[in-house]
C-alpha cells in the first residue's frame, strides 16, 4: 500500500537527486506551456535522442503534501511518490508517465514527463469542436475507466479527473490522465481534504467536507460524461451540485442519459463502481466506421501545445 511514509520503488528506473548528472545535462527547457495550480509546465526536450517531453516545475512552498522515496535523504512531493510508483509497475498507455525527477535548489522539484507530440486537452479540444457525438465520448470515457482501474489496483487516487486533465492525441484519438498534483494514496476510510475542482466535486463534500475515493471518483465521471456529450459542465453552484439533477441541454440517447444520472446519484452507495460502468449497455456501443472516418477529416488544423496542468 502506497503512504505517506514510504514509498517502494526501483530507483534504477527512476531517477531522483541520487542521480549523478545534472538536470541541464541530460535536457533542455524551453518555453513556457502555462501554470497551474501545483506548479508551472514548460516544453522540453531529452538531450540524448531529442525526445520531446514536458517538464513541471513545483516550488516547495506549493507542495500540499510530500512522501518518503527509499534512497532519498529528503522528503518528495507526493505527486512525485505516485508517479514514481505508476512507473514502477510499468505504468499504463492511459496515465502520463513520469520519465525523471530531480531536485533542484532555488526552483523546487523538476518532474520529466512524456508529452505526445500532437495532443490537446479535452477541454480545448471540447472547446473547439462542441459537444461530442455520444460514440467518441464512449471511446473516450472506456480508456479512461480502464486507467482508473490501474489507478485504483496500484493504490492511488487521482482527485482532481476533469476535463483539463484528459490530454487526447489528435492522431489516434488516446488519452491520458495527466496533473496528480491533487493525487492521495488510495485508503477504505473517507478524506477530509479535497485539492480538486469545485464542479466536479460531489455533494457529500459540499456538504459534509468528506468523502469516499470510489463514490469521489465516479461522480466526477458523471460530471466528465455529462460534459463531453453537452459541450458543458452541469454544476456551477453549490445548491446545483447538492441537489444532483442535470439538466440536459442536448438530445442524446436513453442509454447515455442513464449512465450519466447513475454516476451523479446523490448518496454515494448508489453510484455504480468502475466496472458497472463498463457494462452499462450504453458502453457496449463505439464509433461507426462512418463516424471514424469523419472525426479523422476533422483533426486537421486542431493541433496545439499540450496542458500546462501535467
Amino acid at each position: 500500500m502506497l503512504d505517506t511514509r514510504a514509498v517502494e520503488l526501483n530507483t534504477e528506473e527512476v531517477r531522483g537527486k541520487t542521480v549523478k548528472e545534472p538536470f541541464s545535462s541530460l535536457y533542455r527547457c524551453g518555453s513556457l506551456l502555462g501554470s497551474g495550480g501545483f506548479g508551472s509546465v514548460f516544453s522540453g526536450h531529452r538531450l540524448s535522442d531529442g525526445l520531446q517531453v514536458a517538464i513541471k516545475q513545483i516550488s516547495s512552498d506549493r507542495v500540499q503534501q510530500w512522501a518518503i522515496l527509499p534512497g532519498e535523504v529528503g522528503l518528495v512531493p507526493m505527486e512525485i511518490a505516485l508517479l514514481a510508483r505508476l512507473s514502477e509497475v510499468g505504468g499504463h498507455g492511459g496515465v502520463v508517465r513520469l520519465l525523471d525527477w530531480f531536485e533542484v535548489g532555488g526552483r523546487g522539484f523538476l518532474l520529466v514527463l512524456e508529452r505526445p507530440p500532437q495532443s490537446q486537452d479535452l477541454f480545448d479540444f471540447i472547446t473547439e469542436r462542441g459537444a461530442l457525438r455520444e460514440g467518441l465520448a464512449q471511446r473516450f470515457l472506456r480508456q479512461i475507466v480502464e486507467a482508473l482501474r490501474f489507478l485504483q489496483s496500484q493504490s492511488v487516487v487521482h482527485r482532481d479527473l476533469k476535463d483539463e486533465n484528459i490530454l487526447v492525441d489528435l492522431k489516434t484519438l488516446d488519452v491520458k490522465i495527466i496533473d496528480f498534483g491533487s493525487g492521495a494514496p488510495l485508503k477504505d476510510s473517507l478524506y477530509n481534504e479535497f485539492e480538486g475542482t469545485r464542479v466536479y466535486s460531489p455533494p457529500e463534500w459540499v456538504e459534509s467536507q468528506q468523502y469516499a475515493a470510489g463514490p469521489l471518483t465516479i461522480w466526477s465521471l458523471g460530471v466528465l460524461l455529462f460534459d463531453m456529450v453537452c459541450g458543458d459542465i452541469p454544476f456551477e453552484q453549490d445548491q446545483e451540485i447538492v441537489t444532483a439533477t442535470p439538466s440536459f441541454t442536448r438530445r442524446l440517447s436513453t442509454e447515455c442519459q442513464s449512465l450519466i444520472r447513475w454516476c451523479l446519484s446523490y448518496r454515494p452507495e448508489d453510484r455504480p463502481t468502475l466496472e458497472q460502468i463498463l457494462s452499462h449497455p450504453w458502453m457496449e456501443g463505439g464509433e461507426t466506421e462512418e463516424e471514424e472516418e469523419e472525426e479523422e477529416g476533422g483533426r486537421a488544423g486542431s493541433l496545439q501545445e499540450p496542458s500546462a496542468s501535467l
